[in-house]
């Protein structure tokens, strides 16, 4: 049986954690940002936790990593 592959799709949006936690991109942060506050932009700038139901159907796609 040949070797998985990582699927690139999920890896470039998604990336494991040094504890192995699956984590992700806030959303909302890409147009009409006038509308937001700061406090609220900045919170999306920074890197969520996938839920944990999530997080069992995304390990096999992310593989390699």
């Amino acid at each position: 049986m040949p070797k998985m592959k990582t699927h690139r799709g999920a890896a470039k949006r998604l990336k494991k954690s040094g504890t192995g936690k699956v984590m992700h991109r806030g959303a909302n942060l890409s147009h009409l940002l006038s509308g937001k506050t700061s406090k609220r932009k900045r919170r999306l700038g920074r890197s969520f936790v996938v839920s944990k139901g999530d997080a069992k159907r995304i390990a096999p796609l992310l593989y390699n990593k």
